[in-house]
């Protein structure tokens, strides 16, 4: 080879945007404003959730990216997932990413008519585990499903809002079975996400009821530190507070819309590249934040899960990017990581 071509060769391939890149820029510069944060929106349905045809008309008019499936039956789930889909292929839309509770101790009650598995509590070792996940992931993918808001990585299972929800209090342990259950869903098709960060543990009280606080030393860092070097792909950031904590004290806000753990902590200290997605913009622990899902975005957050009105945000999103450049980049940003994902997944 001369001297030149080697010289072409390395600069080409020094400089050459790796092909998922590539595709994600491709399909994000076809996407109007609007259609690029909508991608950041979650919305739910199910019993819990929004009615189905309120869900119908944000896909018909792409208000969203993703649909939580949140409590009904498997087959009732799954002809959701194929009307949705009809919609989105008529209207040359981006594809949705759907997702689930499915944790081991949610998912027979979220999900009627899955398999049986045992509590996460009660998974005694890491074949229980990977057998329980598999189990998981196939009923999970039947129903179209590709993103999983498990596993809990909580170090208790005493708190009221964990119980046997969690892998224990042991760290090593809760590491473990949470690498397993992670990298066992990926090995399926499936996005896991950890969960509640920056810990649900040591705190007295329910975020689904009122906003929770950490007092003092963040605890159960070092789970979150162990998974996000082991590629965790996803992160769920949770309706809790810190004070007593010089450097991560939020100041009374829930961490969802903490600017200072979103991005400060968890971005740039902890280094995590992946999905951070809020918990249940709904719930009890950030009723009192003033738009609080706009606050989440601004924090750093990449997907806003059940905001009380999609098109309003969406708006409210994009009359500030036309006011704020650095919001604007940083919303690009999360619009192109959940591409990149949903290319991932085979979505796109």
């Amino acid at each position: 080879m001369s001297l030149y071509n080697y010289f072409v060769g390395f600069i080409f391939t020094f400089f050459q945007i790796p092909p998922t890149d590539q595709k994600v820029e491709n399909i994000f510069n076809t996407l109007s404003e609007e259609e690029k944060v909508a991608q950041m929106i979650v919305t739910a349905t199910g019993k819990l959730g929004k009615p189905k045809k309120d869900v119908l008309e944000l896909v018909k008019n792409q208000k969203i990216g993703g649909v939580l499936l949140l409590n009904g039956t498997k087959d009732e789930f799954k002809k959701y997932v194929a009307e949705f889909n009809e919609i989105v292929k008529n209207n040359k839309g981006i594809p949705l990413i759907y997702s689930a509770d499915a944790e081991p101790s949610l998912i027979n009650y979220k999900i009627k008519g899955t398999k049986t598995v045992k509590a996460t509590s009660l998974l005694q070792d890491s074949t229980e585990c990977k057998d329980a996940t598999i189990s998981i992931s196939e009923d999970l993918l039947d129903i179209g499903i590709l993103q999983n808001f498990a596993p809990v990585c909580d170090l208790t299972t005493k708190n009221v809002a964990i119980g046997n929800r969690s892998f224990g209090s042991d760290t090593s342990r809760v590491m473990a079975l949470s690498e397993v259950f992670i990298n066992t869903s990926r090995s399926k098709g499936i996005m896991a996400t950890a969960k509640h960060f920056p810990g649900h543990g040591y705190v007295k009280g329910d975020t689904h009821k009122n906003l929770v606080y950490i007092d003092g030393e963040l605890k159960e860092l070092g789970v979150y530190k162990y998974l996000i070097a082991k590629d965790v792909p996803s992160i769920m950031v949770g309706h809790i507070a810190v004070k007593n904590n010089p450097k991560y004290d939020t100041q009374g806000l829930p961490a969802t819309c903490s600017r200072l753990i979103v991005t400060d902590l968890l971005r740039k200290e902890l280094g995590f590249q992946g999905i951070i997605i809020t918990d249940a913009m709904n719930m009890g622990g950030v009723q009192k934040v003033k738009n609080a899902s706009l606050e989440a975005v601004k924090a750093g957050c990449d997907m806003i899960l059940m905001p009380e009105n999609e098109a309003q945000l969406i708006k409210d999103i994009v009359e500030l990017m036309q006011k704020d450049e650095q919001f604007k980049e940083q919303v690009y940003e999360s619009v192109k990581r959940v591409l990149r994902y949903k290319v991932a997944l085979g979505l796109l």
